[in-house]
C-alpha cells in the first residue's frame, strides 16, 4: 500500500496534482467528539496514556474528514516525564514540570533503558492505529525536538521568550548541553520504538526554534535534528522524517539538506512564494495556512488555501497549517479548506 499513499509519495519528492492534506493538532478540542472522549478519560494525561482512547481520538478526524495522514495523539512532554521529571497540567494554563537546572538534576534523570516503562502505552496506541487506519492513510509518529523540550524542562512551563533556557545556556553551557544530549538520545529511542510499532513517518516539532539565533540555531536546533534523523535512518532505512523548526526564517533555507530531513514544515510567518523559491528547491515542504483561517472561514480561507496550493504546485508539497488548529476553530471551516485543496 505504501506506493499508493499520497503523503509518502510526496515525501519521496513526487509532485502531485493534488497535495496530500493533514492538520497539526487535527485531533483536538475543536471537535465535539474529542471533547466527549477526553471527558471519558478524565484528564489530558490519562487520555495520552490510554491506548484505546488515544487511538480513538486519533481516528476521529480521519473518519470525519478523510485526511491523508493521521498523527499519533500524544504530547511532546511525555519524554521528560519518562526521564523522571514530574509532569502535570493546570486547567486553562497548560503544562507544569519539575525543573532541571543543575548538573545534579541532569545526573538524576533516568537511564534510557528505563524510559520505555512510561512510554509503552504510546507504542501500543501506534500498534492499534497501524491496524485500524484506512489502508490509504499514512500514520505519523512524532516527538518534540531537544531544544523545545529543554525549554519546558528548564523553566518548568511554557514561556513567551524561552528566557530561562537561554539564561541557563549562557550561565552553564556544560549543564545545558548535557541536558540537550540526554533529550536527544531519549528522542532517538522513543521515535525508533514508534517506528517499530508501525509509524510510517515521524515528525520532529521544534516549536521554539525561532528564538535561537546565529550559531546557537546551528548548535541547538539544526545539529540535534541532524543527529536524530541520521540515527533513525541508520536503524530504519527509508523512514521519512518531517522537521518543523518553527519561525526559523532564513534558517529554513538549506535545513533539509543540512539535517537529512525529507520534508521541512513551514509556519505562516513566511510566504508560500518565498518558500517555493528558497526551501522547496531542496525537496518536499509542508504548510503553511495561517490557523486563524480555521476560525474566521469565509472566502478568505478558500482564496488563501488555493493561493498556497498554487505557489507550491511545481514541487512536492503536503498541505497543512502553519501551526496547530486552535480550540475555537469551526469544524466546518476544516471541510471548506479540504474542498478548496481537492476541488
Amino acid at each position: 500500500m505504501a506506493g499508493t499513499k499520497t503523503l509518502l509519495r510526496a515525501l519521496t519528492g513526487e509532485t502531485l496534482d493534488v497535495p496530500p492534506i493533514w492538520m497539526m493538532r487535527q485531533a483536538g478540542r475543536y471537535l465535539p467528539e474529542y471533547r466527549a472522549t477526553r471527558a471519558k478519560a478524565g484528564d489530558f494525561l490519562s487520555l495520552c496514556y490510554n491506548p484505546e482512547l488515544a487511538a480513538e481520538v486519533t481516528l476521529q478526524p480521519i473518519r470525519r474528514y478523510g485526511f491523508d495522514a493521521a498523527i499519533l495523539f500524544a504530547d511532546i512532554l511525555l519524554v521528560p516525564q519518562a526521564l523522571g521529571a514530574d509532569l502535570w497540567f493546570v486547567t486553562g494554563e497548560g503544562p507544569r514540570l519539575s525543573t532541571i537546572t543543575t548538573p545534579e538534576d541532569v545526573t538524576a534523570l533516568k537511564p534510557l533503558s528505563d524510559i520505555h516503562e512510561t512510554l509503552n502505552p504510546i507504542y501500543e496506541t501506534v500498534r492499534i492505529l497501524a491496524q485500524e487506519l484506512p489502508a490509504e492513510t499514512t500514520l505519523i509518529g512524532f516527538a518534540g525536538a531537544p531544544w523545545t523540550v529543554a525549554t519546558y524542562m528548564i523553566a518548568g512551563r511554557g514561556t513567551p521568550d524561552q528566557g530561562p533556557a537561554h539564561a541557563l545556556m549562557q550561565a552553564d553551557r556544560v549543564t545545558f548541553e548535557a541536558l540537550l544530549h540526554r533529550i536527544t538520545e531519549a528522542t532517538i529511542d522513543y521515535l525508533s520504538c514508534q517506528i517499530d510499532a508501525g509509524a510510517e513517518v515521524v515528525k520532529l516539532f521544534d516549536s521554539w526554534a525561532g528564538s535561537l539565533k546565529g550559531e546557537d540555531f546551528t548548535k541547538y536546533a539544526l545539529d540535534p535534528a541532524r543527529q536524530i534523523i541520521a540515527a533513525l535512518k541508520a536503524k530504519h532505512p527509508g523512514i521519512p522524517v518531517i522537521a518543523f523548526p518553527r519561525e526559523a526564517g532564513d534558517h529554513y533555507i538549506g535545513f533539509a539538506k543540512a539535517t537529512g530531513a525529507d520534508c521541512v514544515a513551514l509556519d505562516n510567518s513566511v510566504s508560500a512564494d518565498w518558500a517555493a523559491r528558497n526551501v522547496q528547491v531542496d525537496g518536499c515542504v509542508q504548510g503553511n495556512l495561517a490557523p486563524g483561517h480555521m476560525v474566521t472561514g469565509g472566502q478568505a480561507l478558500v482564496d488563501e488555501t488555493k493561493r498556497i496550493v498554487a505557489a507550491f504546485s511545481k514541487g512536492p508539497h503536503i498541505f497543512n497549517l502553519g501551526h496547530g488548529i486552535t480550540p475555537d476553530a469551526d469544524p466546518d471551516n476544516v471541510q471548506r479548506m479540504i474542498d478548496a485543496v481537492r476541488g
